[in-house]
């Protein structure tokens, strides 16, 4: 890796882990989904320094062009001011938790050097003319990959119409409900005393 693409690296990584602890840390859910596309946008970056163009393409037009517009459009919906209940475990239990990840990930850095200390460090070959584009990737997906790539459309396919069925059995149940309270409402009315037929019985 020659200088500039250490600096791009160094800025992805900074825009990863800046979306991410923004996104956890906002108390607006509006500002959390614009650190998630902080986030998606530096993994894309990261992307492109693997030579993998297709994918960075498709991680921003599938995840911060339609996600992250999918999270806004429920935001504003249920309204941004909306909050959830309020954590039970107050500000200490949270900072105790922060602490135990920040020292379990120094622990994990620390092993890693002293296994690896003294090893020189293997550089990555450079990656073959061609590798990530769309022709590339199109061949292996439609070629050697085609079994996979049609049994995860089959899958996607099967979760989609048990979503819908779900979907819809739970509104017949709603609505079935629904009418048999109306039922039930009307029947009790017209039992009771004030209802319409004491009234035609006392004309």
């Amino acid at each position: 890796m020659n200088k500039l693409e250490v600096v791009f690296f160094g800025l992805c990584t900074l825009l990863v882990l800046l979306g991410g602890v923004f996104t956890v840390a906002a108390r607006n859910p509006i500002r959390g989904a614009m650190g998630l596309l902080t986030t998606i946008l530096g993994v894309a970056g990261m992307y492109l320094l693997l030579a993998a163009e297709l994918l960075a393409a498709i991680q921003i037009a599938v995840y911060a062009g339609a996600v992250v517009v999918l999270f806004l459009f429920v935001i504003m919906l249920i309204g941004p001011s909306s909050t959830g209940t309020s954590d039970a475990r107050g500000a200490a239990g949270r900072y105790a938790g922060a602490a135990a990840f920040l020292g379990c990930a120094f622990l994990t850095i620390a092993a890693i050097t002293r296994i690896g200390g003294g090893k020189e460090l293997t550089k990555m070959p450079e990656a073959p003319a061609g590798m990530g584009t769309v022709e590339v990737i199109g061949r292996e997906l439609f070629t050697q990959k085609v079994v996979v790539f049609q049994i995860a459309g089959i899958l996607l396919l099967i979760a989609v119409v048990g979503a819908m069925a779900v979907a819809r059995g739970r509104g017949a149940n709603l609505a079935v409900s629904v009418d048999e309270s109306d039922a039930a409402k009307a029947k009790s009315k017209s039992k009771s005393p004030d209802g319409p037929a004491h009234e035609g019985a006392s004309s």
